[in-house]
């Protein structure tokens, strides 16, 4: 739960993202359909509001008829292009980013190769530095005068509170600090670092894009999504849960055979061993393309092979729906959600999965004394983005809570 602001800065700092947010959600009004609200007193909406408007986020609109006999109502809007951030999402063989501005409109987007040797992050921090650097000059040109509100980063693997990500992905033998070896080697040039989990930031995109099909929130959301490794989130309440040390939700770690492989996680039979990208090509009859031409490609031929309908893709797909079935059902048992969403190939492949899955799913379901139903897991609507997507709605999240972080013009 948020704890009251207790100091008259904190407070301010509150009704101004109150104030700031209101417009941002709901478009232009006026000063006094502003205050209505938000709660606030009229006179502290003004003062409020000319804080805003001396920051570049709030501008005066024009006038608009204020109905019987009283004077026209001065508008308020945001200024959405005042602010702008890079998003980056962080794979095993690529970088995609983005420039996006307050309202999640994103401008100028490149996607960077990168091979960074496994176990040195220090490698990964140089190729990160140089594409968020040529980034976050694009920013700028596009956008003069415009304040950088940050680089804000999706990378696999969980994320500390204190920004340590650990990432078998990458062959890291624990927890790295990549936030720390970014900002040495930029400096101030991209504004603050903000590290988060990718599955997590896609599970809060997911969430929001469930929310606007419906029409309403679902009260909470599981996500599961495999890509770069397996990984996945949980959203309750519109908010990310990420527990106590940040891997609430990840799922790629979890055990479902106990006499199963080895993992480099130190367990026996993870998730991961079955459904990431090595597992599933190898299953595939695919493990020398990717030998020879990387995990990408490989899994670029496994989803033409299943287009194709190749009996040994077909058969590798239906054992891991299997598997994805057994994950759901643990998940779904222990933490009762809503809805569960694919993510990553997850999604893509999801007609390809839906036997074993469903095979998996369907005993329960019929038992007639279950306690709660078991969802049924739905692909994801944002593909490959979802990940960019969350980290461009962080971006603004953060914005929106604290517009005192941006300076007075």
């Amino acid at each position: 739960m948020r704890t009251a602001p207790e100091t008259p800065a904190d407070v301010r700092r509150h009704n101004l993202a109150r104030v700031l947010r209101h417009l941002s959600d709901h478009g232009p009004c006026s000063r006094g359909e502003a205050a209505a609200a938000t709660g606030l007193a009229h006179g502290s909406l003004t003062a409020l509001t000319a804080d805003l408007v001396g920051r570049g986020l709030v501008r005066e609109a024009g006038l608009v008829p204020g109905g019987g006999r009283g004077r026209p109502r001065r508008h308020l809007e945001t200024v959405p292009d005042r602010v702008v951030s890079v998003a980056v999402r962080v794979t095993r063989e690529r970088l995609h980013l983005a420039v996006a501005d307050l309202a999640g409109r994103l401008g100028h987007r490149s996607d960077v190769a990168h091979s960074t040797p496994d176990g040195d992050p220090g490698a990964l921090a140089d190729a990160l530095a140089a594409a968020v650097r040529e980034t976050a000059d694009a920013a700028r040109d596009a956008h003069p005068g415009a304040h950088l509100a940050g680089t804000f980063l999706a990378v696999p693997g969980p994320v500390t509170a204190g920004g340590r990500v650990f990432s078998t992905d990458f062959g890291w033998p624990g927890p790295v600090d990549l936030g720390a070896l970014l900002r040495d080697r930029l400096g101030e040039a991209a504004g603050p670092v903000t590290l988060a989990n990718d599955a997590n930031l896609a599970a809060l995109a997911e969430y929001r894009a469930l929310t606007v099909l419906r029409g309403a929130p679902p009260r909470s959301l599981a996500y599961l999504k495999a890509d770069v490794g397996v990984g996945g989130g949980l959203v309750v309440d519109g908010r990310i849960e990420a527990g106590g040390h940040g891997v609430a939700g990840e799922p790629g770690h979890m055990p479902v055979a106990f006499d199963g492989p080895p993992c480099p996680c130190g367990g026996r039979g993870c998730l991961a061993l079955y459904l990431g990208p090595e597992a599933l090509t190898d299953a595939a009859g695919l493990g020398g393309l990717r030998a020879d031409r990387g995990t990408e490609a490989a899994v670029a031929a496994l989803g033409r092979a299943l287009a194709a309908g190749e009996p040994a893709a077909v058969a590798a797909l239906d054992t891991a729906g299997e598997v994805l079935g057994a994950a759901v059902l643990a998940l779904t048992s222990l933490l009762d959600v809503d809805d569960v969403v694919l993510g990553g190939y997850l999604a893509d492949w999801h007609p390809w999965l839906a036997r074993g899955l469903e095979a998996r799913l369907a005993a329960r379901r019929a038992m007639a004394g279950a306690a709660a139903p078991v969802p049924d897991p739905v692909p994801g609507t944002l593909g490959a983005d979802a990940s960019l997507a969350g980290a461009v709605a962080l971006a603004r999240e953060t914005v929106l809570a604290d517009p005192a972080s941006v300076p007075l013009r």
